[in-house]
């Protein structure tokens, strides 16, 4: 059971802070870091905080610019479903986009074993993660995103606007039924936006603590998506509001 003087201590902290590392409250509370842990997945499950490598963030429906090494320790068993659902959907023969993130990522890492695809990406671990495998990689120009290893900017807009596809695989940090797609960072918001508009199909790819966050830049509407791919996570008035948008959802 998690000790409530911990649970308010820890809160007060995050409030202040907006992170806490396990080891410090280890040492501050003479118990041990999996003892901690174990606090800190109880206050995840009831919406109070985030988890990341070493401790925990604050959460938040304002969604932080955090470093893709940091989003890679959060929900990965969500996001290796949704990635596997996500593969199923490509055929031999399709140009398709992967945008940056961890999810996409997840997308590259099995399509290793796939052939006959084009995968045109602004991601540069992404391209890395492919070179070798049987598929033709295009890795757009631009300016590096030190946090998302991502390419953007106006060399990344020139170049994606001159390419068609016919699926993009979007990876998104929010998903609010007011504000649409958001993402941290306003060039990345640009970079996405023109990627929707030269893909044939938008299939978005986002686990479920996505739902009911927003975040600086507005990526587009709900409506601008095809398909959805989630996790169990997602609650039924959610997924219901999707669907009469008319948005497929697949649950992974």
């Amino acid at each position: 059971m998690l000790n409530e003087e911990r649970r308010n201590a820890i809160l007060d902290t995050l409030s202040q802070h907006h992170r806490i590392l396990v080891s410090e409250l280890a040492s501050h509370y003479s118990t041990s870091p999996v003892t901690i842990r174990k606090d800190l997945e109880i206050l995840e499950r009831r919406g109070l905080l985030h988890r990341v490598h070493g401790g925990a963030i604050a959460a938040n429906p304002s969604v932080l610019d955090l470093a893709l090494t940091e989003k890679e320790r959060m929900h990965t068993r969500e996001k290796e479903r949704i990635a596997r659902a996500a593969t199923h959907m490509i055929e031999e023969g399709d140009v398709i986009i992967l945008d940056s993130g961890t999810t996409t990522m997840a997308i590259a890492r099995q399509l290793k074993s796939h052939k006959g695809i084009t995968i045109i990406t602004n991601a540069v671990n992404i391209a890395s993660e492919l070179v070798g495998s049987e598929n033709e990689v295009i890795l757009i120009g631009g300016t590096v995103r030190e946090k998302s290893f991502s390419l953007v900017g106006p060399l990344s807009e020139v170049a994606i606007a001159r390419l068609t596809a016919d699926k993009l695989f979007l990876g998104v940090d929010g998903i609010d039924f007011d504000y649409g797609f958001t993402t941290p960072n306003l060039l990345e918001a640009n970079i996405n936006r023109m990627m929707l508009h030269v893909a044939t199909r938008v299939i978005v790819t986002a686990d479920s603590s996505k739902f009911g966050r927003k975040s600086l830049g507005v990526i587009a509407g709900l409506t601008e998506a095809h398909t959805i791919i989630t996790d169990g996570g997602a609650t039924a008035g959610d997924l219901q509001r999707l669907r009469a948008l008319g948005i497929k959802v697949i649950i992974a």
